[in-house]
């Protein structure tokens, strides 16, 4: 594969304005001294950025991993969660047209993203039947590329993206659009009006600043968000991804935060009924919607514990039955049987 000419090598000290907080701890340092890229790729005429970890280490080569990202964010969300997987994977995640430092278009539209997400996988070398991990508006798209193109993958993964029962979804009411896009005097005064949507804590305030901080760019009065008012319209809502769940031609999984705000348990269930009795269902203790803020180690292992299992079973190994994990609660321990896995602190 020939490099591609605008791909840039990102420094692995982060300076200056995006200089993570002393107090956060090892773990998050650690994850952005890994070596990363910063990469385009041209899809229909606009310039598609990700960024991209080499595989890292001595483990087994297990392919690749596409992460992408929710409405309005950007690749930056993954950067302290990719480098956990570059043991075993090549790992990439995807700017989205419209946000972070993709270019924009005049009209968006999911099959148009999930050609988005198809160029990054090669044009990003993932190789044969890499993994996609979508959050919220990411896992409507990852919905879209599972049924378009799910045979060319191995497994899609969605994370606290509701598809809702057919008696809720006729009274759910999109939420209005952006009618503009606010412009701040200085760097640090956009930093603090970062808020997430849906509105919630986060005890990681070091997380939350760290993606407020890639969410910005400078224009000629001031600064202002990344992306375009037009990616957040109402429209986004507008197709069937209840059928395009249905429809997913890979094996399917579900991640989603107990104390989220747009998936429920009944939710959960609803969406098993359509991915099928085989697709894992995990539940993330004292995480909300943004899981991988919320509890970031948590949905490392919960991700390990479900790629293992498809793994294994390509490989003909015996899935592995227990997982461990240590997130900012006490440690739990959580049981994977190959179709959920259980907090066993209930």
């Amino acid at each position: 594969m020939v490099p591609d000419p605008h791909s840039r090598e990102m420094s692995t000290c982060i300076t200056g304005r995006f200089a993570p907080a002393p107090s956060a701890p090892a773990w998050f340092h650690s994850a952005l001294e890994h070596p990363v890229s910063s990469n385009f790729v041209e899809v229909d005429g606009c310039p598609i950025h990700y960024l991209l970890w080499p595989r890292f280490g001595d483990g087994e080569d297990r392919g690749g991993l596409l992460f992408v990202h929710g409405g309005g964010a950007h690749a930056n969300w993954w950067r302290f969660i990719a480098p956990f997987f570059t043991r075993d994977f090549r790992v990439a995640a995807i700017d989205l047209s419209g946000m972070g430092d993709s270019g924009r278009r005049d009209d968006y539209d999911a099959i148009q993203r999930a050609d988005e997400m198809k160029a990054v996988i090669s044009a990003a070398g993932l190789r044969a039947k890499p993994f996609v991990i979508g959050h919220s508006f990411g896992g409507l798209m990852t919905m879209r590329f599972g049924a378009a193109y799910g045979d060319e993958i191995g497994g899609a993964v969605i994370v606290d993206s509701p598809i809702r029962r057919p008696e809720e979804r006729a009274k759910f009411k999109p939420p209005k659009g952006m009618g503009w896009m606010r412009v701040y005097d200085t760097f640090e005064t956009a930093v603090d009006r970062f808020r997430l949507l849906p509105a919630q804590e986060c005890a990681n305030d070091f997380l939350v600043d760290f993606v407020a901080r890639h969410s910005i760019k400078e224009v000629e009065t001031g600064w202002t968000w990344k992306f375009d008012i037009g990616v957040l319209s109402s429209r986004r809502f507008g197709e069937p991804f209840h059928e395009h769940l249905q429809k997913v031609r890979c094996r399917a999984a579900l991640i989603f935060g107990e104390s989220s705000a747009l998936v429920s348990r009944e939710t959960a269930a609803y969406m098993s009924e359509l991915m099928g009795p085989q697709a894992p269902i995990v539940e993330i203790p004292e995480a909300r919607h943004h899981v991988m803020l919320d509890q970031p180690l948590a949905f490392v292992a919960a991700l390990r514990a479900i790629l293992d299992g498809w793994v294994r079973t390509d490989s003909g190994e015996p899935p592995r039955r227990h997982f461990a994990l240590t997130s900012h609660t006490p440690k739990l321990t959580f049981v994977f049987d190959g179709s959920t896995i259980f907090d066993r602190r209930r």
